[in-house]
């Protein structure tokens, strides 16, 4: 069994995507670069994490190589044509290589584990190095959306308590939101990257389970149903339509809003904002189940 380990969120204004997500009421780790192009900034949960990304030095991507899938690639390609919004949803690890051998023992398209390390600013200000392997899996469905596994080998400097504190409460993930016509085609995918079973298989919505929050693949009008906005597009194939984070005052969370003056719609759960506030994804806050 696999949980939720972090969501990448690619965005084209990252500078003021940060100051929308601050104004909502998360704390956001300093902007960090990657050596192959790519850069970041954290919303850290419990265990969780959303990733807000940005490719800050296109010249850095490498060459595709045979064989290895491309982070930097995926997700430069993915922002194409002024794109942006969810584009990879990552499980938890503790064997990246092991991920790997299991999916393709599952019949699963993959790749060669990539290990890379990066430099990280502590709450205190002290840099220091945090590494990771990863164990990417594609499906040929689904050219903008991908998973992959990730193992931390430094979790000590990557998990802070400070930044984990956030004025509009935020504690948890709890759910991922896949849209696509036919969820019961990717219920058999979806098992096998998570490990389980599904707990709800119907037309309309594939949900499962996970140690750390949900995966759920919804057809469009029931996502457009439980997260208050219409669907994405799904001319490229099933996307990530946003994710639903936990709080434990909702009625805190709606006031960072309202103070920042942010637009927000009612859930059958709680209340979202939109992709075009977001950054291409739908944001969902509901009060911990």
């Amino acid at each position: 069994m696999r949980g939720l380990d972090h969501i990448v969120h690619c965005v084209q204004d990252f500078d003021g995507v940060r100051l929308t997500m601050a104004q909502a009421g998360f704390t956001l780790t300093p902007p960090a670069e990657h050596p192959f192009g790519t850069g970041n900034s954290l919303v850290q949960l419990d265990g969780f994490f959303i990733e807000l990304l940005h490719i800050p030095n296109p010249q850095l991507i490498p060459p595709a190589t045979e064989g290895q899938f491309s982070f930097a690639r995926f997700n430069q390609a993915y922002m194409e044509g002024g794109r942006e919004g969810a584009s990879m949803l990552v499980f938890e690890s503790t064997g990246a290589r092991a991920d790997q051998q299991a999916f393709a023992e599952a019949g699963l398209d993959t790749y060669a584990p990539f290990d890379f390390s990066r430099k990280a600013r502590l709450p205190g200000g002290d840099e220091v190095t945090v590494g990771f392997s990863l164990a990417f899996v594609t499906h040929s469905d689904m050219p903008r959306a991908v998973f992959f596994t990730c193992q931390q080998h430094a979790p000590e400097h990557f998990w802070k308590p400070e930044y984990q504190r956030h004025s509009n409460t935020a504690v948890s993930i709890g759910e991922v939101a896949l849209v696509c016509e036919q969820p019961l085609h990717y219920a058999g995918f979806l098992g096998a990257l998570t490990g389980r079973e599904p707990v709800q298989e119907q037309t309309h919505a594939v949900r499962f389970e996970t140690p750390r929050g949900w995966l759920t693949a919804y057809q469009p009008q029931a996502f457009a149903q439980a997260y208050g906005h219409a669907a994405p597009s799904l001319v490229d194939g099933p996307v990530f339509g946003g994710y639903r984070i936990e709080v434990e005052n909702r009625e805190v969370a709606l006031s960072c809003l309202e103070a920042a003056g942010i637009a927000w719609q009612p859930t059958p759960s709680g209340h979202a904002i939109g992709p075009d506030v977001a950054g291409g994804a739908v944001i969902a806050f509901s009060e911990v189940f």
